[in-house]
């Protein structure tokens, strides 16, 4: 299965998607920007673990190197400029980017414990990142047949809306992977090389493009307080001595 789609009808987004048994959800972020086809097969082995019961659901924040992705409804056309590294992400959607600045957050979990509702987990997904825009004063909004999550813009026209967040999920015997990438503080000029998710008629945005000046660890702590709010409990992932990957801070605080 791959999604990434709006859910036309509303879901209990708390009821479905928190796991009854109480579980926590492994947290992980990553120090240095991370190579995009590690990071897939990083993903594919994690989502094969938890298939099998031998590792825990998982997200994983991290940043990756400029570069471009295309998903399986990518057009040549949307193609203008690779200037970056192309990737085939194995993703529905089209063309995005990711590079520095950007927060991507990989989601990988069990649906068979989160109801099985795809469109509900996406829903999820969106109010993730409209609950972590609110707690820094940014109004993110849905928009029917436009995937994603959307910033008015007036001061640039009428209707005018710039996308501040992408949402691109797929699904493996019933284990997400994938997930979101959020504009903090990227370069946008580095989207002038695609038409972004193949809308033309609608610009990109950041945290910082709207003179919000956060680090990414700050929003990071947003991240991780609104995600457990609609996912339930996490817990840092613990590394061994000499991990290159292992995470930026210390667990302060008990999940919730």
């Amino acid at each position: 299965m791959e999604v990434l789609t709006n859910a036309n009808e509303a879901c209990q987004i708390d009821a479905k998607l928190h796991r009854t048994d109480g579980e926590t959800v492994e947290w992980r972020i990553f120090d240095a920007p991370l190579d995009y086809e590690l990071a897939l097969r990083m993903m594919d082995e994690r989502v094969a673990a938890i298939a099998a019961g031998t590792a825990p659901e998982a997200v994983w924040l991290l940043e990756h190197p400029p570069l471009y992705t295309s998903g399986t409804s990518a057009r040549p056309e949307d193609l203008l400029n690779p200037r970056f590294p192309v990737f085939p992400a194995g993703r529905g959607g089209q063309y995005t980017y990711h590079g520095p600045g950007q927060r991507v957050a990989y989601v990988m979990l069990d649906l068979t414990r989160r109801g099985r509702d795809v469109r509900c987990l996406v829903q999820g997904l969106e109010q993730w990142v409209i609950d972590t825009l609110e707690a820094h004063n940014i109004r993110g909004e849905r928009r029917e047949g436009r995937v994603g999550v959307w910033v008015p813009r007036p001061n640039k026209g009428l209707a005018r809306e710039d996308k501040i967040a992408a949402i691109g999920v797929r699904v493996r015997k019933w284990i997400t992977f994938h997930g979101i990438s959020l504009n903090v503080t990227p370069n946008l000029s580095h989207y002038d090389g695609i038409v972004p998710c193949g809308i033309t008629d609608q610009g990109v945005t950041s945290f910082e493009d709207l003179g919000l000046l956060v680090t990414l660890p700050e929003v990071d702590s947003i991240l991780r307080a609104r995600f457990e709010a609609i996912f339930g409990p996490t817990s840092l992932a613990i590394h061994a001595p000499g991990d290159q990957f292992a995470p930026q801070q210390p667990d302060s605080r008990r999940p919730k």
